[in-house]
């Protein structure tokens, strides 16, 4: 039988194997590779579907969010139908080609990076091939949110100021770069980048945790080891209920900070920011603003984005284990 040497040389303490077991090995490593890519293709896909779906209610949220003006269901439609009239119908999707730069990748690496960190964690913990106990659960989702966070931040802040400013300021995500860039500085870029990691921390935590502890409850109760797609969309819509709730004040504080440059406000830190929002519009209209819609919002853009991760990659390795028979 052929042998291969993996220390490059035969002698004293090479470690050798037998053609079957390098084989297995690389085929593992071939397998994990085509599981991060799916992953991280599921991601994407998963981001692009859930904002677009939502794109004209999450401009209108922004909208109120970096304004003084009081928020209600009736002012929402209000400036919804508004903008359809003076600027058109796309005119409410004003913003999108920004948020897919920024949610396409966000989605890909924070979905991709929770099931690595599942399967680190399973391993320091003990479960690897087993559901994570909770703690274990809520940290997975933190870090995932806060990797995806930290490296696709600068286009979050892009997206913000065009979402609240006519197409005549800003032509395009490049025009959005250059002139922040040139007028405010680079470090305009990463305005705001402090809340939103304190933010996505319990957003991200809570999200996966609430989505992965209500698949675990069905399959204990039900048998049943896959949820069906309406059962994963009211898992996912819960758990943008849960996850949203908890972190919108520092969503607000977020976007006030983001867009200072053109509101004429100068927010400095996080409690000032805090400070200025309760001063000028109290607690609860405030820091609160606009989160009846995000109930609205939320809970559907994250469920479409669960279900559609998880079915692309059911879909995706079916087609694998297709592939593989075939040859």
């Amino acid at each position: 039988m052929s042998r291969y040497v993996v220390s490059g040389r035969a002698g004293k303490g090479a470690v050798s194997l037998g053609f079957p077991a390098v084989a297995r090995l690389l085929l593992e490593m071939l397998e994990e590779k085509v599981n991060v890519l799916n992953s991280l293709m599921s991601g994407a896909l998963a981001g692009a579907v859930a904002k677009t779906a939502v794109a004209p209610l999450d401009r209108t949220k922004i909208m109120f969010q970096v304004s003084s003006k009081r928020f209600s269901a009736k002012e929402a439609y209000r400036l919804i139908y508004r903008t359809y009239l003076n600027e058109g119908l796309w005119s409410l999707w004003r913003g999108n080609s920004a948020t897919m730069v920024r949610v396409i990748p966000y989605a890909a690496i924070q979905f991709c990076a929770h099931e690595e960190y599942k399967q680190l964690l399973g391993s320091y913990y003990g479960f690897q091939g087993k559901a994570l106990t909770p703690f274990p659960r809520f940290i997975a989702g933190s870090l995932a949110g806060t990797t995806a966070a930290m490296l696709t931040y600068p286009l979050d802040m892009v997206r913000a100021r065009m979402a609240v400013t006519p197409k005549e300021m800003y032509s395009n995500i490049v025009h959005v770069f250059i002139r922040i860039s040139r007028e405010e500085g680079l470090k305009t870029l990463y305005r705001g980048f402090t809340p939103t990691i304190i933010g996505v921390i319990p957003y991200a935590g809570l999200s996966f945790f609430t989505y992965e502890t209500l698949k675990k409850l069905h399959a204990d109760h039900s048998g049943k080891l896959q949820p069906s797609p309406p059962e994963r969309l009211l898992f996912g819509a819960c758990a943008g209920l849960i996850g949203q709730s908890a972190s919108y004040p520092l969503d607000v504080v977020r976007r006030r900070m983001q867009t200072a440059g053109v509101t004429g406000h100068t927010y400095s830190s996080i409690l000032l920011t805090m400070q200025e929002i309760i001063r000028e519009e109290g607690l609860i209209r405030g820091l609160y603003k606009g989160l009846s819609m995000n109930w609205v919002k939320g809970p559907i853009a994250v469920g479409i984005s669960f279900t559609t991760f998880d079915l692309t990659q059911i879909l995706l390795r079916k087609l694998q284990h297709s592939s593989n028979i075939e040859r």
